[in-house]
């Protein structure tokens, strides 16, 4: 399920976070330790003009997770730009069908809005819903976490090459691995990785798990072979020296794992996936709306703040416009959906 970055945007000058407890207001959201400067003014001239009031921003997932928190920050950040309160609502159910469709049904007013992720590209395509990528108002893609693969501190396998020859050596099914459920997002990864080396889609033989914590716990105790989820999910186990990573599914290395190579660099394959984030409206938000959330969500994105919180906790780096965005999910879609084929999980 190749995913290709939209319109990748080198990291900007980044500072060491200041230092101090995040405060928690307006229903817990975060507030960034760079928020103790001075909000920026309002716009001149915006009285009457978008923002008018409060904005919500939708999140499709629970408190306390990956999604949740780039949420957050980037709320932080867009109220001290826009000069209006930005409030984030945890949505959550239905494996994220609540959230998404709760932002596909918002008034197109620009003051309800929301965080896709890359299941809106999965969703349809089991059954779950029938909202699309094409059900929004793309405004801006903000970030993608490439999927690596991980082995226990134990393994036999000390680097990817050695896993890969393993992995070619043994029969179908001989080798467990996990990460999430069956169909899910770093299933789909490992997936698309076993066919770009020319094996079959149920090689590996797929324990479902709830999450990507509950697989790095099954990897620590050697319950399975490898696992496939985000650097960052796997960052606690990873620092305790219970696992290690052998692989990063992306373009580039991330910054905050400088010795994990990519499959391009290991192996000679040009393949990357994983999960992604972006920032979207329901269909038919005026222009206006569309152009001030667009630079906004730019300048956010740019910041010295976000940088420097995108790459100290280890979340990849990756920006579009509402064009590449649009463009990039429609990639996303295609590549979900055949994935799913391969799995026999699609309906239709």
């Amino acid at each position: 399920m190749p995913i290709r970055d939209g319109r990748p945007c080198g990291p900007a000058t980044t500072r060491k976070p200041q230092a101090g407890p995040l405060v928690t207001h307006r229903r817990g959201l975060l507030a960034a330790p760079a928020l103790a400067l001075a909000l920026r003014p309002p716009r001149a001239g915006a009285q009457g003009r978008y923002p008018s009031r409060p904005i919500q921003l939708l999140v499709p997932w629970a408190a306390g997770g990956g999604t949740d928190a780039v949420a957050r920050m980037v709320a932080a950040l867009l109220e001290r730009d826009l000069g209006q309160p930005i409030v984030v609502v945890n949505r959550t159910g239905g494996q994220g069908v609540v959230g998404h469709a709760a932002i596909a049904g918002a008034a197109p007013d620009g003051h309800t809005i929301g965080m896709l992720t890359l299941e809106i590209a999965m969703m349809h395509w089991v059954g779950l819903t029938e909202i699309t990528p094409r059900s929004y108002t793309p405004i801006a893609l903000l970030n993608q976490d490439p999927a690596a693969v991980l082995v226990n501190a134990t393994s036999p396998h000390a680097d990817i090459r050695a896993l890969a020859e393993a992995l070619r050596a043994a029969p179908p099914r001989r080798i467990k691995g996990s990460g999430s459920g069956r169909g899910g997002s770093w299933h789909l990864a490992l997936v698309g990785w076993l066919r770009a080396m020319g094996l079959g889609a149920e090689h590996v033989l797929w324990v479902p798990v709830e999450g990507a914590a509950l697989g790095m716990q099954e990897l620590a105790a050697g319950g399975i072979d490898l696992a496939a989820c985000s650097l960052p999910e796997g960052r606690s186990m990873v620092d305790a020296r219970r696992v290690r990573p052998l692989v990063v599914m992306a373009a580039e290395r991330n910054a905050a794992f400088p010795e994990v190579p990519t499959l391009k660099e290991a192996l000679g394959i040009d393949y990357a996936a994983g999960l992604w984030r972006g920032i979207a409206g329901p269909l038919g938000l005026p222009a206006e709306v569309r152009q001030v959330l667009g630079a906004a969500l730019d300048r956010v994105y740019r910041s010295e703040e976000f940088q420097a919180f995108m790459t100290t906790r280890g979340f990849g780096m990756s920006f579009a416009d509402a064009a590449g965005f649009a463009a990039f999910m429609d990639r996303s879609d295609a590549a979900m959906g055949q994935a799913l084929r391969d799995v026999g999980l699609a309906k239709g």
